[in-house]
């Protein structure tokens, strides 16, 4: 089971936090028909409120006083689009909301024997699963990587894809990848027993199943046995788990003891089972012997999964490129391929061989692939109950289907149970989407079809050397492009209405910016490509619903225009004869209804307010990420991905994000005092409640004294003497003057300099020039002279070694 490191600590329960650490219910409470008609009223009521306001007050205003001046004319049209797009955003809410709504209604949950039986004719569809990690904590990895191999699949195979430096400097940091790089061997050598176990008891149960039709009651109740040993082996490993957050608490309950109480169960209804047929005075019982062949073969598919760790940056013609998508990517490119290692002057080269015996790494292909962030959790039957959905005739067409994360109840910060509270609300809108044929693939779990995925590769030559690109790395979402690729080649994406995915949400205000920011840049993007992508389908006869779009679009720009329609209501002072309660009407629906929600989840209605306010001090960390979008457009220049902090301790943010909400809570401030001098009531109304409510976020989300030392360690930071940064940039830029001073002697401006023979594997290798010629290197192995050493992966690795295992 997964350990904490020396020294760890829990993060500290703020006051306000969460003290439920129970989860959501897995299947979706059936909504009332009250509910279902309250939905369909709030859409009618938005759309009448609005139409309400422009007629009776926009264009009133037009017919009673006419264009009587460019200002007021400007200011009604832009304050009309301003409130236009904001409830359009409340309107998509909704009707994604009613969508959601209409699918739990309808939703029934297959039964437990009929995914056995589906599973047991004959399945052969391996599924891979890939954990991307970069610096992690390794016993977060492990709790994923658990969560993943105890999945009750046929063929299951889990690779954790380490992004790290492979050959770091620092010891402390190659302590903690040394970690990260034996956990997957620590689970797998845990496993070894009861694999071993359960794959000689069903080899006896397949012999016994084929001479009669009903189990006997001895072969009852050694499988009796079995389930009864699981759940012990279970509940122990449960015992020795370290409970230090509520993360641990979810893994612990839900996955550990969760998966033991449902095999105790099953092993209490075959000892029923066992004493109805002694009382009949019977030898054999009314269980068939497939079904109880089932159930045994059920044991053996959850502790049989072959774990391995990949880590792409010890070859050099996998791509480097520091993003979650080229990770995921170099790994799936290599997938049904066996290759040998070659040891030339840049470092290691993997080269195609076609005899696998004679290979130093095998790639087995795969049907199915999961990919799964390596801060989230998977319930047990998450895997058989999406591929079940996936392999129905009506879905053949279906690409990728997944549960939209939940978040992990029992937050100790007040930040992150609000967060969570929006993970929960998002995770009823994905729902909703997908009623609609709206769905996108959200990145943290998706089950795919590795042949769609072969449908959208892009393969380009860099260096010499072919890259694949399946998941596009263009913008920081990666997940959102490729469904509009999957849609172009008429794939679809479908959720599964139930919850069996959990993901971590940012416990404190600077890794909660990082993560908002990449959500924000990007949307703008993948704009026009959905566009084109809505002529291809058109042109193939294909149905593009006005819904659908309208959810599309919203879903990829609502970030633009809310964060910028919000400034301008905030910084503008618009005539008060455009201000009507029709705009508040309007609105009301929307926070109703997210109102209840909220306590559907188990929240509480007046979180409706607090999340208000943490949209407003989060509105510059949008703006930013818009205007990100806005220079990767002009630029063309791919923006660094920048992967959230999941550290126990707290994430410094930057003092802009930080002084910002202050900056908006003075300008409210002043805003309210001008308009109430000036009697411009509903402006001076709408400045006191952002005031007041930016005021509570930032008390509450960032924390005032945070908020001093994250300006001040901003202020000071040139103050700090850092000795290896500073050899670093010395060292680039010797290597940069090097480099120049090389391409004007090669110009003539110089002599040709004589031939490097210090290094004849470089020359070999890279010819004219030889270790001249620039090496892809990485941050960490830059040593004095900008060169990286070449290391063989022959020894001292952990990566390829389990990789071979698959041969």
């Amino acid at each position: 089971m997964p350990d904490l490191p020396a020294g760890a600590a829990t993060r500290r329960r703020q006051w306000g936090a969460e003290r439920r650490t129970r989860p959501l219910d897995t299947l979706h409470a059936r909504p009332s028909d009250r509910k279902l008609v309250s939905g369909r009223v709030a859409i009618i009521l938005t759309i009448a409120f609005w139409l309400a306001y422009v007629v009776y007050t926009v264009i009133r205003q037009f017919l009673d006083y006419g264009t009587e001046s460019f200002r007021f004319t400007t200011e009604a049209i832009s304050y009309l689009v301003v409130v236009t797009f904001l409830t359009f955003s409340a309107l998509m809410h909704l009707v994604a909301r009613q969508g959601a709504m209409e699918r739990f209604a309808a939703h029934v949950r297959v039964p437990r024997a009929e995914l056995d039986r589906h599973f047991a004719t004959g399945h052969d569809a391996p599924m891979t699963v890939l954990v991307p990690s970069y610096a992690e904590e390794p016993d977060v990895v492990a709790t994923t990587l658990w969560s993943a191999a105890l999945q009750e699949y046929p063929s299951l195979r889990v690779v954790l894809l380490v992004d790290d430096a492979p050959f770091p400097t620092d010891p402390e940091t190659l302590d903690k990848l040394e970690r990260t790089r034996a956990v997957a061997g620590r689970i797998q050598a845990q496993l070894e027993a009861p694999s071993r176990r359960f794959q000689e008891a069903l080899f006896s149960a397949e012999v016994e199943a084929d001479a009669a039709p009903f189990a006997s009651t001895h072969a009852l109740r050694t499988l009796v046995e079995h389930h009864r040993w699981a759940d012990a082996w279970l509940r122990r490993n449960a015992r020795e788990h370290e409970v230090a957050d509520h993360v641990d608490r979810f893994f612990h309950d839900q996955v550990l003891v969760g998966l033991a109480d449902e095999l105790r169960l099953t092993a209490e209804a075959l000892e029923a089972a066992i004493a109805d047929a002694v009382a009949l005075g019977q030898d054999f019982s009314d269980v068939t012997s497939a079904r109880a062949l089932e159930l045994q073969r059920r044991l053996a598919w959850t502790f049989t999964a072959e774990l391995t760790t990949f880590e792409r940056k010890r070859y050099v013609n996998l791509s480097d490129e520091a993003n979650k998508a080229m990770n995921l990517n170099a790994y799936i490119g290599l997938m049904g391929g066996a290759y040998a290692f070659d040891e030339t002057a840049s470092g290691t080269v993997l080269r195609t061989v076609a005899d696998p015996a004679a290979a130093d790494l095998v790639v087995p292909a795969s049907d199915y692939l999961l990919t799964l962030d390596a801060d989230s959790v998977l319930l047990r039957d998450y895997c058989l109950r999406l591929v079940y959905f996936l392999e129905q005739p009506e879905n053949a067409r279906v690409a990728v289907t997944q549960t939209p994360y939940s978040s992990f109840r029992g937050a100790a910060t007040r930040i992150e149970r609000l967060a969570g509270a929006t993970t929960d609300i998002q995770h009823i809108l994905h729902q909703g989407m997908s009623r609609y044929d709206a769905t996108f693939w959200v990145g943290a779990n998706a089950v795919i079809r590795t042949q769609a995925l072969r449908d959208i590769e892009e393969v380009e030559t860099v260096g010499g050397f072919e890259v694949r690109r399946y998941v596009q790395d263009r913008t920081v979402i990666e997940d959102t492009e490729s469904s509009v690729d999957l849609g172009m080649h008429g794939w679809t994406l479908v959720n599964y209405p139930e919850r069996l995915s959990y993901s971590a949400t940012p416990p404190d205000f600077g890794s909660l910016v990082v993560q908002r920011r990449r959500w924000a840049n990007g949307g703008l993007l993948i704009l026009p490509k959905y566009v084109r992508q809505v002529r291809e389908r058109r042109s193939r006869g294909e149905r593009v619903g006005l819904v659908e779009m309208a959810l599309r679009v919203n879903y990829m720009a609502s970030i633009t225009w809310a964060s910028f329609g919000l400034v301008f209501l905030l910084a503008y002072p618009y005539d008060s004869r455009l201000l009507s309660p029709m705009v508040l009407l309007a609105a009301l629906p929307y926070f109703w209804l997210l109102s209840s929600d909220l306590e559907y989840c188990g929240y509480k209605r007046t979180d409706v307010l607090r999340i208000y306010g943490f949209n407003l001090i989060l509105t510059p960390v949008n703006v930013a990420g818009v205007l990100k979008s806005i220079q990767q457009a002009l630029t063309a220049k791919k923006i660094p991905f920048a992967r959230t902090p999941k550290v126990r301790d707290r994430t410094a943010s930057p003092a802009l994000y930080v002084l910002a909400p202050y900056a908006i809570v003075a300008f409210s401030v002043f805003t309210f005092v001008r308009d109430y001098g000036a009697q411009n009531w509903g402006n001076a109304v709408f400045a006191a409640f952002n005031a007041l409510l930016a005021t509570y976020a930032i008390v509450a989300y960032i924390g005032v004294w945070n908020s001093v030392v994250d300006v001040w360690l901003w202020a000071t930071r040139w103050m700090y003497y850092d000795p290896s940064a500073r050899a670093a940039r010395r060292a680039a830029r010797h290597a940069a003057r090097a480099e120049r001073r090389h391409g004007r002697r090669r110009r003539g401006v110089g002599p040709v300099p004589e031939p490097v023979t210090e290094d004849w594997h470089a020359v070999l290798y890279f010819g004219h020039g030889g270790g001249n010629l620039p090496v892809r290197h990485d941050a960490d192995v830059v040593g004095a002279t900008g060169a990286r050493p070449v290391a063989s992966t022959r020894a001292g690795t952990t990566g390829p070694q389990q990789e071979r295992s698959a041969a």
